[in-house]
Parts: C-alpha cells; structure tokens; sequence
C-alpha cells in the first residue's frame, strides 16, 4: 500500500493587540497560543499597544502600520489588510482598548488593525476582549459599543474584577 504524505494546514490565529495596559500580556498570551499543536500566530498592533510591551519578546511575525504602507508600491501589490484578513482562521483581539472598540463599533479603520477587522471575512470567527478601566466599562457608551460588534457576529470574551494597573478595584 503506498502511503499518502498529507500535509495538514495549520489553523491560523491573527492576534490583534491595542493601546490597553493589558496589552502587556501580550508576550504571555502569544507563548500560551504556540503551545496549541497545529497553530499559527501572527500578530498586529497599534502603536500606542507598541508602549506596554518589547517587541523582541514577541516570537512571531508583527505588523504594524508602517507594514501596510511599506508592503504596497504599486497596483498590482498586496494590501497587507486583506491579506492578513485571506490568511487567517480566527482572529482574536486582545486587549480591546476602549478607543479602538469605539472605532470598530462606528466602522472606522484609521490603522492595519482597524482596516484588518473592516474587512474581516464575517464567516469566520473574531473574538474580542475588551480591556479598559472600570470608569470606562461602566459608562454607557461602552455597553452600547460592545452589543454593537456582538451584532456583526463577533464573539466577546467577558472582562473580569480584579485589580486594575492603576490600583483600582473593577
């Protein structure tokens, strides 16, 4: 019998990150996701998300804005965007800053991420982790922003109570 030599795809995660104090979780969560057998992680950022962590911790491809921009030189070159968005499976942000949720929820795409998530494949899966102080949780807006990408399809990944960074309690 002759033997089939099947290369199995690897389910592939785009990790987005924002300009939340969480973002210096980053370099945990990406070390967590590569112990998944079959994964692969890329990750884009803002740059205000760029302050809470060391890039060179990060083992995996990173893109920023300056990516999209230098990627593309001519007609016929690839958008970085929508090739991110070709490339992956499910596409995880994570911390959600209160700035970027306001942006994502009113369709603005002023950055890689944001245009990434304006053109995201809504058959596939985009999980949210929203990540702000509890000030900012609990005004209204919030609540109304949050039900707002819930009804595109998006998945939200609830906050917990703990201590916050600045040295509340929400």
């Amino acid at each position: 019998a002759e033997k089939s030599s099947s290369v199995q795809k690897k389910f592939c995660v785009l990790v987005g990150v924002t300009g939340s104090v969480a973002a210096l979780k980053l370099p945990l969560l990406i070390a967590e996701l590569l112990k998944i057998p079959g994964l692969e992680v890329k990750v884009v950022t803002t740059e205000r998300a760029k302050h809470f962590y060391n890039a060179q911790e990060i083992p995996v491809t990173l893109y920023s804005d300056e990516d999209e921009w230098q990627l593309w030189k001519g007609r016929s070159d690839p958008v970085l965007h929508i090739e991110l968005r070709r490339w992956a499976d499910l596409m995880l942000v994570a911390p959600l800053d209160a700035n970027t949720l306001a942006k994502l929820a009113n369709g603005i795409c002023d950055n890689l991420l944001t245009c990434v998530i304006r053109a995201w494949d809504l058959r596939k899966p985009l999980l949210f982790c929203p990540a702000m102080n509890t000030a900012m949780w609990e005004h209204p807006i919030t609540a109304r922003q949050v039900e707002q990408l819930k009804g595109f399809g998006y998945t939200e990944i609830p906050c917990v109570v703990k201590k916050l960074v600045c040295g509340d309690e929400g």
